[in-house]
Protein backbone atom coordinates (compact mmCIF):
# COMPACT_ATOMS: atom_id res chain seq x y z
CA UNK A 1 0.00 0.00 0.00
CA UNK A 2 2.70 2.46 0.89
CA UNK A 3 4.58 1.47 -2.53
CA UNK A 4 1.39 2.45 -4.44
CA UNK A 5 1.56 5.86 -2.71
CA UNK A 6 4.76 6.26 -3.62
CA UNK A 7 4.51 6.04 -7.30
CA UNK A 8 0.86 7.62 -7.40
CA UNK A 9 2.96 10.61 -5.86
CA UNK A 10 5.71 10.40 -7.62
CA UNK A 11 3.00 10.53 -11.23
CA UNK A 12 1.71 13.33 -9.62
CA UNK A 13 4.78 15.25 -9.40
CA UNK A 14 5.95 14.52 -13.00
CA UNK A 15 2.50 15.73 -14.28
CA UNK A 16 2.63 19.02 -12.25
CA UNK A 17 6.30 19.30 -13.77
CA UNK A 18 5.36 18.64 -17.20
CA UNK A 19 2.07 21.24 -16.97
CA UNK A 20 4.90 23.49 -15.77
CA UNK A 21 6.91 23.30 -19.28
CA UNK A 22 3.15 25.01 -20.58
CA UNK A 23 3.26 27.19 -18.13
CA UNK A 24 6.52 28.62 -18.62
CA UNK A 25 6.44 29.37 -22.23
CA UNK A 26 2.76 30.77 -22.25
CA UNK A 27 3.98 32.96 -19.46
CA UNK A 28 6.20 35.07 -21.36
CA UNK A 29 5.32 38.72 -20.93
CA UNK A 30 4.52 39.48 -25.05
CA UNK A 31 4.93 43.00 -26.10
CA UNK A 32 1.80 44.66 -27.44
CA UNK A 33 1.39 44.34 -30.82
CA UNK A 34 0.14 48.11 -31.28
CA UNK A 35 2.94 51.29 -29.99
CA UNK A 36 5.57 48.85 -30.42
CA UNK A 37 8.16 49.21 -32.61
CA UNK A 38 9.33 46.52 -34.35
CA UNK A 39 12.74 45.28 -36.08
CA UNK A 40 13.09 42.94 -38.88
CA UNK A 41 15.65 40.00 -37.92
CA UNK A 42 14.71 36.98 -40.62
CA UNK A 43 13.31 37.42 -43.76
CA UNK A 44 12.20 34.18 -45.55
CA UNK A 45 14.63 31.58 -43.57
CA UNK A 46 17.36 34.34 -43.64
CA UNK A 47 19.06 36.04 -40.88
CA UNK A 48 19.04 39.99 -41.55
CA UNK A 49 21.16 42.46 -39.95
CA UNK A 50 19.00 45.99 -40.46
CA UNK A 51 20.36 49.14 -40.46
CA UNK A 52 19.16 51.31 -38.06
CA UNK A 53 16.27 52.91 -39.05
CA UNK A 54 15.66 50.29 -41.33
CA UNK A 55 13.22 47.37 -42.21
CA UNK A 56 10.60 48.43 -39.50
CA UNK A 57 7.28 48.30 -38.68
CA UNK A 58 4.97 49.96 -36.38
CA UNK A 59 0.82 48.85 -35.84
CA UNK A 60 -0.96 51.99 -34.54
CA UNK A 61 -4.09 51.37 -32.34
CA UNK A 62 -6.05 53.06 -34.98
CA UNK A 63 -5.44 50.55 -37.68
CA UNK A 64 -2.47 51.84 -39.56
CA UNK A 65 0.47 50.31 -40.09
CA UNK A 66 3.94 52.29 -41.06
CA UNK A 67 7.79 51.29 -41.50
CA UNK A 68 10.29 51.47 -43.09
CA UNK A 69 12.41 48.90 -45.82
CA UNK A 70 15.95 50.18 -46.83
CA UNK A 71 15.13 53.08 -47.80
CA UNK A 72 11.29 53.48 -48.78
CA UNK A 73 8.36 53.84 -46.34
CA UNK A 74 5.70 52.06 -46.31
CA UNK A 75 2.28 52.81 -45.29
CA UNK A 76 -1.48 51.61 -45.08
CA UNK A 77 -4.01 49.74 -42.71
CA UNK A 78 -4.31 46.40 -41.41
CA UNK A 79 -7.26 44.75 -39.49
CA UNK A 80 -7.22 42.11 -36.82
CA UNK A 81 -9.50 39.35 -37.40
CA UNK A 82 -9.58 37.08 -34.50
CA UNK A 83 -7.14 33.37 -34.20
CA UNK A 84 -4.05 35.86 -35.20
CA UNK A 85 -5.54 36.86 -38.51
CA UNK A 86 -4.56 39.68 -40.36
CA UNK A 87 -5.28 41.77 -43.26
CA UNK A 88 -3.13 44.17 -44.83
CA UNK A 89 -4.70 47.04 -47.08
CA UNK A 90 -4.47 50.02 -48.88
CA UNK A 91 -0.59 49.50 -48.44
CA UNK A 92 1.67 51.61 -50.08
CA UNK A 93 5.24 53.10 -50.06
CA UNK A 94 7.36 55.70 -51.64
CA UNK A 95 9.32 55.35 -54.63
CA UNK A 96 12.89 55.96 -54.20
CA UNK A 97 15.77 54.11 -55.84
CA UNK A 98 17.88 51.80 -53.05
CA UNK A 99 20.85 50.18 -52.86
CA UNK A 100 19.21 47.23 -51.68
CA UNK A 101 16.22 47.43 -54.14
CA UNK A 102 15.87 43.58 -53.66
CA UNK A 103 15.98 43.54 -50.38
CA UNK A 104 13.21 46.37 -50.58
CA UNK A 105 10.80 44.65 -52.71
CA UNK A 106 10.71 40.73 -51.04
CA UNK A 107 10.38 43.05 -47.47
CA UNK A 108 7.13 44.54 -48.80
CA UNK A 109 6.38 41.49 -50.94
CA UNK A 110 6.06 39.56 -47.65
CA UNK A 111 4.59 42.55 -45.59
CA UNK A 112 1.97 43.09 -48.06
CA UNK A 113 0.94 39.11 -48.47
CA UNK A 114 1.04 38.35 -45.05
CA UNK A 115 -2.20 36.61 -43.23
CA UNK A 116 -1.76 35.98 -40.04
CA UNK A 117 1.12 36.93 -37.15
CA UNK A 118 2.07 35.21 -33.31
CA UNK A 119 3.81 37.35 -31.01
CA UNK A 120 6.00 35.32 -28.57
CA UNK A 121 7.84 37.67 -26.22
CA UNK A 122 9.87 40.25 -27.88
CA UNK A 123 9.22 38.58 -30.99
CA UNK A 124 6.63 39.11 -33.90
CA UNK A 125 6.04 36.97 -36.60
CA UNK A 126 4.55 37.15 -39.78
CA UNK A 127 2.87 34.19 -41.74
CA UNK A 128 1.65 33.43 -45.22
CA UNK A 129 -1.10 30.57 -45.30
CA UNK A 130 0.79 29.28 -42.49
CA UNK A 131 4.25 29.62 -43.16
CA UNK A 132 6.61 31.56 -41.53
CA UNK A 133 7.77 34.15 -43.77
CA UNK A 134 9.30 37.14 -41.20
CA UNK A 135 10.46 37.30 -37.84
CA UNK A 136 10.42 41.05 -36.00
CA UNK A 137 11.72 42.12 -32.75
CA UNK A 138 10.62 44.70 -30.82
CA UNK A 139 13.12 47.63 -30.14
CA UNK A 140 12.96 48.95 -27.18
Amino acid sequence: MVRIIKIVAVIAVLAVAAGCCRCKRSSRTAEPFTGTEWVLVRLMGQDIKAADGTFRLNFSAEGRVTGRGACNSIFGEYTLTGDGRIDLSHLGSTRMLCPDMAGENEFFAVVSGATSYEIDGQMLMLFRDGEMQAVFQAVK
